[in-house]
């Protein structure tokens, strides 16, 4: 997909309705996760991810990140480049700040196109709020080592291949799962960022993953 048919996409349906739930379903683990008896919703702490489109040779690509292995939480996997939102922050703001900090995106080449719906997180005690935004040049970023081991440009036809979510079985707490990962630049995206990405690829017309892969 071009990157400027993607953001004129965005543009208009992240004012819309979002899917939402039903988007993220797509590629939540089986049985999902959540809250424990008795959680008091009042200890949810928020947290902000940018979702960031750029062009490279006119094709829409995403940047996430790969976390560093020395991460007390998540280590290793695919994230978005975010983090708490301080207190007296918005959303938006927290989500460039992380950036800035995570991978040295500057703000001020960054044009915010809306918010996604916002996913809990209760193995990390985190509710996640994906904030979308569009860049008209390939950035210039480097990963701050103490967070980032790895930043992946992944080109958007590439999530939306039909055959780049593969399920795959995992044993959590003693029960086994089932995981939908997307499987893209040698790395598995699984999780609240698979589940970010699907509400996101579902804005773009995507129909969800291929049955015979799950």
């Amino acid at each position: 997909m071009r990157f400027d048919e993607a953001v004129a996409l965005l543009e208009r349906r992240l004012g819309a309705e979002l899917p939402g739930a039903s988007a993220h379903a797509l590629l939540a683990p089986i049985p999902r996760r959540q809250w424990p008896s008795g959680f008091n919703p009042a200890r949810i702490r928020h947290a902000a991810g940018l979702l960031l489109l750029f062009p490279h040779n006119d094709a829409a690509h995403v940047m996430l990140t790969v976390r560093a292995g020395s991460l007390a939480r998540h280590s290793g996997q695919v994230s978005l480049p975010g983090g708490v939102v301080d207190p007296g922050e918005t959303f938006e703001q927290a989500a460039l700040r992380e950036a800035r900090e995570e991978v040295g995106l500057r703000p001020d080449t960054i044009r915010v196109l809306g918010g996604l719906t916002p996913i809990d997180i209760p193995v990390s005690g985190f509710r996640l709020h994906p904030i979308v935004a569009a860049t008209d040049g390939r950035p210039a970023v480097q990963p701050a080592d103490a967070e980032v081991a790895r930043i992946l440009n992944v080109p958007l036809a590439d999530l939306l291949d039909v055959d780049a979510v593969r399920a795959v079985e995992r044993v959590r707490d003693g029960t086994a799962i089932t995981v939908p990962a997307f499987h893209v630049d040698g790395e598995e995206i699984w999780g609240a960022t698979a589940m970010v990405l699907a509400e996101f690829l579902t804005l773009l017309g995507w129909a969800g993953p291929s049955a015979q892969r799950l």
